[in-house]
């Protein structure tokens, strides 16, 4: 092979192995908005299985607690309906979550400690 072939086999080597290695290393271009913050929170969730033998997926609602530049504070609570039983009149909080706008970092509330904890996964706890 002559060092021109080389050259030529070495350059397409590159223009087809580096841009997807950039793209994973790559930050978010842009901050997550709150619909994408609440996506990203159910499917991790989900994922998880967090709440999977706890409580039905139709029995839960998100609602935006808190919103800053940093961040989107979510409260998960219970829905009280005749599908899912339950006070009508009142809606238990299960957890609460940030999700940081520019990271796409998750933290959970631990009550007992009032602190703000990286969220780990059941698997993990």
């Amino acid at each position: 092979m002559n060092t021109r072939s080389l050259l030529i086999a070495v350059a397409v080597i590159a223009v087809v192995l580096v841009p997807p290695v950039i793209a994973q290393a790559a930050p978010r271009s842009e901050p997550l908005d709150e619909s994408a913050a609440l996506n990203l929170l159910e499917r991790t969730l989900k994922q998880d299985h967090i709440y999977t033998h706890r409580i039905s997926w139709d029995c839960i609602s998100y609602i935006t607690e808190e919103t800053t530049s940093a961040y989107f504070q979510f409260v998960l609570r219970e829905n009280h309906n005749a599908k899912c039983g339950g006070d009508p009149e009142t809606s238990p909080a299960i957890d609460r979550y940030r999700v940081y706008r520019s990271s796409g970092k998750i933290k959970q509330w631990e009550a007992a400690e009032d602190t703000w904890e990286p969220y780990k996964s059941a698997q993990t706890k």
